[in-house]
């Protein structure tokens, strides 16, 4: 998946904390209570408050955490008296703004405030709300009290189903099943204090101290301790995310990986986060146990094989730290075991994002290549066409775009003038084989499919004699970019429009109708077709590839717990693929795991390599 999928920044988590409410300053003055409120009557049964906009007075509740940095400062209060309606939550959190409250774990507090409906990253965004007390005033009782005893999340408690269904529209007026459906448990803890043991660690700590656990490691595994993403009504309910409200100088985050365990108990308010909904945000964490889990290495290919990778390099140019260049350069030597042909994925230009109308590429794939030929590699030459300044989507000013690495010692490219940013690459035939028009090229650059998205690529290739043409893409993001994005897996929407979709089905019968061009002069052509597709191999965009047989998916012959590359919010997915023509013969595929489920990445996609026994 390109980075821009997500559109996850620390900026946009910051703006987004206080996006949807204006509230009064937060005092701890007292005020005269009315009859008082209790926390499960805010709640409600549902996921909105029925008290939404009301003044509440006199509402009693002890406080079990705070949260005293950011923009979006406040505290949680739980109801030590519980009703006996397992849908109505008795936590609440109390939103302060940016100041920090003056109370801690234990004050028995009387508040009373404004209750609302808090829509982390805007409503727009199609996430679900938060019920919290706004322009809150309290008094504090007398003493302090234990805190309530939190929620073990298990696979007893967790259900197996994901969400109710209502045809794509809001579910939140629905009444709530927390006995049924995964959502409705979460919403059903809102604010109250929520525990996992020993939990097994599905999504690597990220660049904002967070990483997911499961609390059923039965769910999907994978065998390298992940949380297998195998369909759309197989969501993985049992995730969730931790982040922390320790203080960081005296309880570092833990840097884990997929397949480590917080051992023992973590414990906190459960809240909602627009960057992948319910999340524990612990006062205790459990200790960080070290899985072991090891970077993989591939075979070599054989004499006879001409083997071909795709990368997603994550927005790489000169502006990326130096230390990256080498770690890609090592992977590629050590782990992928120096390939034939490499194709790329999010190569940015020459200024990276700076916006200054560069759109070459030449320093940052001299740069690359550079730092292979360091690692031990072969001395890789490059292909690429620049685009059209601001025309392909990506991080603004970078340009982003694919390209080919090849080793000139084990495979020739047929260079054919006429490729440029606009001019589409054709078929033609020559002696009754088919060549392209222009090597390399650009398939359909001007079709409406690729607007604000990154045009694939073309190649002709030679491999002991025998032509190749390989085919790179980096499909449309799920994030949107430029266009509207896909609705959320955890948000309000059931289920969730994939509003990305129908322009990746578009730019997939383009690539499989370009690929039949090939075809159509040689049956046998071996062509291969790798990239970013930004979708998985069971989605309507992967079945338009693969449509009346132009391209097969040589990933199936993995293990179906095996197919994946990319993890997102604690899933093992796939996004990236290799796919190949009937010529290409039975082929040899292997996912490279050395990014995606570690802590320490060098880019957050895994790279793919196959072999094809063409020699």
């Amino acid at each position: 998946m390109s980075s821009s999928r997500h559109a996850r920044t620390a900026a946009l988590t910051a703006a987004a904390l206080c996006s949807t409410l204006l509230v009064l300053p937060a005092s701890s003055s007292a005020a005269a209570p009315d009859e008082g409120t209790r926390i499960h009557e805010i709640q409600g049964a549902t996921r909105l408050s029925p008290l939404a906009g009301e003044r509440v007075s006199d509402v009693p509740g002890v406080v079990t955490a705070v949260r005293g940095f950011g923009k979006a400062r406040g505290f949680w209060v739980q109801d030590p008296e519980p009703d006996d309606d397992p849908a109505t939550s008795e936590g609440l959190f109390v939103y302060t703004g940016e100041k920090t409250p003056d109370v801690k774990p234990g004050d028995v507090l009387r508040l009373t405030g404004e209750v609302a409906e808090y829509y982390p990253g805007g409503e727009e965004a199609g996430g679900q709300s938060v019920t919290q007390l706004t322009g809150a005033t309290w008094k504090a009782g007398s003493g302090t009290a234990a805190l309530p005893e939190a929620v073990t999340l298990d696979a007893e408690r967790v259900p197996a189903a994901y969400a109710p269904q209502k045809d794509g529209k809001s579910i939140e007026e629905l009444p709530l099943r927390p006995g049924k459906y995964a959502l409705d448990l979460y919403e059903s803890l809102e604010g109250m204090r929520a525990s996992v043991n020993d939990a097994p660690v599905t999504g690597p700590t990220s660049a904002y101290d967070d990483l997911w656990v499961t609390a059923d490691p039965e769910q999907n595994p994978t065998p390298r301790g992940g949380t297998f993403y195998g369909a759309y009504d197989e969501q993985n309910g049992a995730r969730v995310k931790i982040s922390s409200l320790l203080p960081a100088a005296d309880h570092p985050f833990p840097k884990a990986d997929v397949g480590d365990t917080l051992s023992g108990r973590t414990e906190g308010p459960l809240d909602y986060d627009q960057f992948g909904g319910y999340t524990l945000r612990a006062t205790e964490l459990g200790k960080h146990t070290d899985g072991g889990l090891k970077r993989e290495r591939t075979r070599a290919q054989r004499e006879d094989e001409l083997s071909v990778a795709t990368y997603n390099v994550e927005n790489l140019s000169p502006a990326t730290e130096d230390g990256k260049f080498a770690r890609l350069a090592e992977a590629l030597v050590d782990n992928l075991a120096s390939p034939d042909i490499v194709t790329l994925e999010e190569v940015q230009d020459d200024s990276g994002p700076e916006d200054d109308g560069t759109v070459s590429a030449d320093k940052t794939l001299k740069q690359l290549t550079e730092a292979i030929a360091a690692a031990g590699g072969p001395s890789y030459e490059w292909r690429q066409i620049d685009p059209a300044d601001g025309a392909d989507g990506g991080q603004p000013g970078g340009n982003i775009r694919v390209a080919f690495l090849y080793n000139p010692e084990r495979v020739s490219f047929t260079d054919r003038k006429g490729g440029d940013a606009t001019t589409p690459v054709t078929v033609e035939e020559s002696d009754g084989a088919p060549a392209l028009s222009a090597s390399p090229g650009r398939v359909a650059p001007q079709d409406e499919a690729w607007k604000a998205a990154r045009k694939p690529l073309a190649g002709e290739f030679r491999f002991k004699g025998r032509p190749v043409f390989v085919v790179t893409n980096h499909f449309s993001s799920k994030g949107g970019g430029d266009l509207e994005g896909d609705e959320p897996m955890e948000g309000r929407f059931q289920p969730p429009t994939r509003h990305s979709e129908p322009q990746r089905i578009e730019q997939a019968e383009l690539v499989n109708e370009f690929v039949r061009d090939i075809r159509k002069v040689d049956p046998d052509a071996a062509v291969v077709a790798t990239g970013d597709f930004n979708d998985f191999p069971f989605s309507p965009a992967l079945d338009a590839l693969r449509a009346d047989g132009a391209l097969t998916s040589p990933m199936d012959q993995l293990p179906e717990n095996e197919r994946y590359g990319y993890v997102f919010n604690g899933n093992s997915q796939t996004l990236d693929h290799i796919l190949t023509s009937p010529g290409a013969g039975r082929v040899d595929y292997d996912i490279v795991h050395v990014n995606a489920e570690f802590h320490d990445q060098s880019s957050d996609h895994d790279p793919s390599v196959t072999r094809l026994p063409l020699g």
